[in-house]
C-alpha cells in the first residue's frame, strides 16, 4: 500500500515538472564536471546576453547547487527570499531585466545557514524546484548544475523533458580537461544534445602595455571541442571586473558593454541561437 502511494505521488509530481517545462520554450543545463571553473559566472552572463538581446522578462535561471549556491550573490539577489503560494507553490526572486531566479539560497534563513543533506534528499529537492516553482511563459530557462556527474547533475538531466542542451564550462588546463571530458560523456550517456564548450578564464590582456598572456595556458576547450567532436562555442578572456562586479551583484555584461569578455559573451549567445534554430528548425521568436 504504502508503495503504491509513492508511486502515485510520484507520477503527479512527474507531471507537474512536465506542466511547468511545457511553459518553457528552451530548457539549456551548464555543466562543468569540475569546480572553480567559473560556472556560475557563465551561466548568469549568458542568461543577461539574452536578456540584453531581447528576451527581457523571458529567461530564468534555476541554480541546482544545493549545498554551494551562488547564483543570487552574482546577479544581485542576495539576502532576498523567494515567496510561497498558499498552495505552496514557489514563486521566483526577480533579478535585472526581470531575470527569474530560483535557488537554495533563496530560502535558507541566513547565509551562513548549511545544507547537510545526502544524495536522496537533495534529489527530492531538485525534483520539488522542477514541480513547484511557478517560472510562467519563458523563452529561456538556464539550469546551473553543480560540479560532478553525481545526485544532482543526473536528477536534472532525467527529469527535465526536452532538455534543448547542455553548455560545457572549462578553463584551459589540462587538469580541467580531463574532468570536464567526463560532463561531455555523462551528457552523451544520457542522450542530452550539446551545444558546445566553452573556454573561460582564457587568456589576460594587460591594461598597460596591451600583451595578452596566457595565466592558465590557451586551447583547452578548442582541444575538448577537436577530441570530442562536439562544437567550440568560444573563449571569454580574464577580466578582474567580472569578478569585482559578481561580488557586487552587477551581471558584468550589462555593466561594460565594450569588454572583450562581453563581446565574447554576445558572441557565444549568437551560437548558442543558431544552434537552437537548427535543431528546432525555425527561427527563435
Amino acid at each position: 500500500m504504502m508503495d503504491e502511494i509513492k508511486r502515485r505521488v510520484r507520477a503527479e509530481r512527474m507531471k507537474k515538472v512536465k506542466d511547468r517545462m511545457s511553459k518553457v520554450k528552451h530548457k539549456i543545463a551548464v555543466i562543468s564536471g569540475k569546480g572553480g571553473v567559473g560556472k556560475s559566472v557563465v551561466t548568469v552572463n549568458l542568461a543577461m546576453a539574452f536578456a540584453v538581446r531581447g528576451y527581457t522578462d523571458k529567461v530564468g535561471i534555476l541554480d541546482t547547487d544545493i549545498t554551494g549556491p551562488s547564483v543570487p550573490k552574482i546577479i544581485g539577489l542576495q539576502g532576498e527570499k523567494v515567496v510561497s503560494t498558499p498552495e505552496r507553490e514557489i514563486v521566483p526572486a526577480v533579478g535585472p531585466l526581470g531575470i527569474k531566479v530560483v535557488s537554495m539560497a533563496l530560502m535558507l534563513e541566513t547565509e551562513e545557514t548549511p545544507v547537510i543533506w545526502r544524495g536522496p534528499l537533495k534529489a527530492r529537492a531538485i525534483t520539488q524546484l522542477l514541480s513547484d516553482v511557478i517560472w510562467g511563459e519563458l523563452d529561456f530557462l538556464f539550469i546551473d548544475l553543480p560540479p560532478g556527474t553525481g545526485d544532482e547533475p543526473l536528477s536534472i538531466m532525467q527529469l527535465i523533458p526536452d532538455l534543448d542542451g547542455v553548455v560545457i564550462v572549462t578553463i584551459p588546463s589540462e587538469v580541467s580537461q580531463i574532468v570536464v571530458k567526463k560532463a561531455v560523456t555523462f551528457a552523451r550517456h544520457l542522450k542530452a544534445p550539446i551545444i558546445g564548450v566553452i573556454e573561460n578564464m582564457s587568456g589576460f590582456i594587460c591594461p598597460n602595455c596591451g600583451k595578452e598572456i596566457d595565466i592558465f595556458k590557451r586551447g583547452g576547450g578548442q582541444k575538448i571541442a577537436e577530441d570530442m567532436n562536439i562544437p567550440f562555442l568560444g573563449r571569454i578572456p580574464i577580466d578582474p571586473e567580472i569578478c569585482d562586479y559578481s561580488d557586487k551583484g552587477l551581471p558584468f555584461v550589462t555593466e561594460n558593454k565594450n569588454s572583450p569578455a562581453t563581446k565574447a559573451f554576445m558572441e557565444i549567445v549568437k551560437k548558442i541561437e543558431e544552434f537552437l534554430n537548427q535543431e528546432n528548425g525555425k527561427h527563435i521568436e
